[in-house]
């Protein structure tokens, strides 16, 4: 769910796209009722129309001759742009779009969960891989196979070379196998499984037989699977167990109760690693002696009130000793400069706003590059540069717009791309000092506005509890009259670090076309306003979100064109869950609810996920009873679309039949739409907007 989605922003983009815009996994054909109905006609023009409505300025470059110059494409051409004489020649039409080939996750990775089977040495020389629940080793050409493990096996539950799913699934490792820089010495996962429970998972049931896809799975409260790494010396072909938690047992509260971010130091002297406690309140950059096993700390974060990041970013210097380390320890995020002995060297940014990520890191010219959330509002980002000393900060963008940059490879000059959410993009050739050198691109919004295609609003409302100003977007469709009321749809994921509102430009919901006002609100889990501004939802996911969403929803109840009483959310995964919760504990605010592949209880979730928002139900009991659909499965007043794939491994069926049983034994009326052997996924967006115009425009 989380940043699987948003966060996570690690894909957030693309995610917040397809939730507010409804590009809604399923069959795209329309349901039985649905062309007959208000509004489809009308969707069935405009959507055509739209695409491509927007003309948008902005300018992919390819840097040429050391920053020189540069090329783009645009309208079918492609240019080059001398920076010196800021002329522009056209080069000759642009090639082909490339169609990507094969089939699996994008670059060619593991599937979900998963990781790599097998590593080759970087000489080139051997083999390391995982088969059947051991690691094995061989020649570059498979030939001369040995065990390195032999104590691997199904009934014992004990794998080696290869993760637990949760690991994969929760804390990107998708690898298990790692060789050391000089290929003389291998380091590997061991995971005992065998106090994790089993999630069954009933598969193939459109075929004439199931089969049964069985995971150990931790679901919240649950034991966890133990985790140990070892190093395979290939000379001495013997095996050193790492020390990660210092000596001490597994436990909840050891540090080590989770390692993760395996890798080698870039001299192959330590192995690195992140290990957490089971909390994950505390997290320590570790190095452990291949000889020994024996660990020191680098670094330590800690946040007494929450979470801490689990994989903060960082990047070496080019003496591979240094590295640019990203902490919230301030409250915010920020950038500082350590060694491998653990030394802080420099903190490079102390700003009281977030730092998203760095663009580069010119060791030559001493600075650094990097984008920060210091606009007009958090969603506006800057381009900054600051030396590598932590002197000399300046900010190049100006904070009316939203930023995205690409940096020439000499540092002259930079490309920017300015845009709000009612401000198409521009693009610039900007100078060191943040000065335009050259004006490049902007957007045509002919089309656009001969079709009376209306720009999204964005708007401040106050979050439930009154203590913080969040954000809102509005779409309206193109033949919006402001003298007549018109229903309300909520797009939402909500899940933490998720953000509702953006600034960038875009065409309004094609949603809007049935003849809906379409929303999307932030919460006060939302990213870009500091890492204390997220301890509101620590321990209490499914209220405070909820809250805020219905804050949103009453922030526009005096605008005399909103049917207040006419109201719908929908959304996928954590948007699922939601929906869910908005319509059972908001019944006064929401009238219906579309929610998909939804979480209904965090005791039905992985235990990393939801452990790290809401610790253990047996320590925070009210939390998660607060955060259980089923507790108000009595309360249910409007109508509600549930959707769930009978194949999925990630938010599993059990949560939609424990909320139909519950609404069952309360003696209310829903429905249910069921993907028969479809993963987690959502329901089709023309069965959702049948399900809104029946309940939000014809009843």
């Amino acid at each position: 769910m989380k940043k699987r989605h948003a966060i996570a922003l690690k894909r957030g983009l693309v995610v917040a796209f397809v939730i507010l815009f409804g590009v809604i996994t399923g069959i795209s054909n329309a349901q039985d009722r649905l062309k007959t109905y208000p509004g489809y006609d009308q969707y069935q023009k405009m959507t055509k129309e739209m695409q491509g409505a927007a003309k948008l300025g902005t300018l992919r470059v390819t840097w040429k001759d050391g920053g020189k110059a540069f090329e783009y494409t645009k309208d079918g051409k492609v240019y080059r742009f001398d920076v010196g004489s800021k002329k522009t020649t056209e080069i000759g039409a642009a090639p082909a779009p490339i169609k990507p080939e094969g089939m699996g996750r994008p670059g060619g990775g593991p599937a979900r969960g998963r990781q790599f089977t097998e590593a080759v040495s970087p000489d080139k020389k051997f083999k390391a891989f995982y088969r059947d629940r051991n690691l094995w080793l061989s020649d570059a050409d498979g030939k001369n196979e040995a065990a390195v493990t032999t104590e691997g096996n199904e009934k014992a539950r004990i794998k080696y070379g290869t993760a637990s799913w949760v690991y994969g699934e929760e804390l990107n490792q998708n690898t298990a196998i790692w060789w050391s820089p000089d290929s003389a010495k291998l380091a590997f996962y061991r995971f005992d499984e065998s106090k994790v429970p089993d999630y069954i998972l009933q598969m193939n049931q459109t075929k004439l037989y199931t089969t049964a896809d069985i995971e150990a799975y931790p679901k919240a409260g649950e034991p966890n699977p133990i985790e140990d790494i070892f190093i395979y010396d290939l000379a001495a072909k013997k095996t050193t167990q790492i020390d990660i938690r210092d000596g001490k047992p597994f436990d909840n509260d050891v540090i080590g109760h989770y390692a993760y971010r395996v890798s080698w130091s870039p001299d192959g002297k330590e192995l690195l690693f992140n290990r957490t406690n089971r909390r994950q309140n505390i997290l320590e950059f570790t190095a452990a002696a291949p000889a020994t096993g024996k660990c020191r700390v680098i670094l330590r974060e800690e946040w007494p009130t929450g979470w801490v990041e689990n994989s903060p970013p960082m990047q070496y210097l080019k003496d591979n000793k240094r590295f640019l380390w990203t902490s919230e320890r301030s409250g915010f995020r920020n950038l500082y400069l350590y060694d491998l002995s653990g030394k802080l060297l420099a903190t490079l940014t102390n700003h009281p706003f977030e730092v998203a990520n760095v663009v580069r890191i010119d060791e030559a010219g001493g600075f650094l590059y990097y984008l920060a959330r210091d606009g007009a509002n958090p969603m506006m980002m800057q381009f900054h540069r600051v030396k590598l000393n932590g002197k000399k900060a300046v900010r190049l963008t100006d904070p009316a717009y939203n930023h995205s940059v690409d940096l020439s490879p000499d540092g002259k000059y930079f490309i920017d791309v300015a845009q709000t959410h009612d401000i198409p993009p521009f693009t610039r050739l900007l100078d060191a000092k943040g000065k335009v050198a050259a004006e490049l691109a902007k957007s045509d919004l002919t089309k656009f506005d001969q079709l009376g295609l209306k720009k999204t609003e964005l708007f401040k409302f106050k979050s439930a509890d009154g203590s913080r100003d969040l954000y809102g977007i509005l779409n309206v469709p193109s033949n919006f009259d402001p003298a007549k009321k018109y229903p309300l749809l909520v797009s939402v994921y909500a899940g933490p670090g998720w953000n509702g509102a953006r600034e960038t430009f875009s065409t309004p919901s094609t949603l809007t076309e049935y003849g809906f006002l379409v929303a999307s609100f932030d919460t006060r889990g939302s990213s870009g306003s500091g890492k204390r501004a997220m301890d509101a939802i620590y321990q209490h996911l499914g209220v405070v979100e909820m809250d805020d969403q219905a804050a949103g929803v009453k922030s526009l109840w005096d605008r005399p064109y909103l049917n207040k009483e006419r109201v719908g959310i929908f959304g996928t995964s954590y948007g699922g869950y939601a929906s869910t919760m908005c319509l059972l504990r908001h019944p006064d605010v929401f009238a219906a609810a579309c929610a998909q592949s939804a979480v209904t209880s965090w005791n039905q979730y992985d235990s990393i996920y939801t452990e790290r928002y809401m610790w253990i139900p047996q320590e925070n009991k009210e939390g998660y009873e607060a955060g259980s659909a089923m507790k108000y499965a009595k309360d249910l007043k409007g109508r509600l679309l549930l959707y769930y794939g009978t194949a999925d491994n990630n938010v599993h069926p059990t949560n939609a039949m424990q909320l139909i049983q519950a609404l069952q034994a309360a003696g209310k009326s829903f429905e249910v739409q069921v993907g028969p052997d479809l993963g987690h996924s959502g329901l089709n967006q023309n069965r959702m907007m049948e399900f809104f115009i029946e309940n939000l425009v014809l009843r």
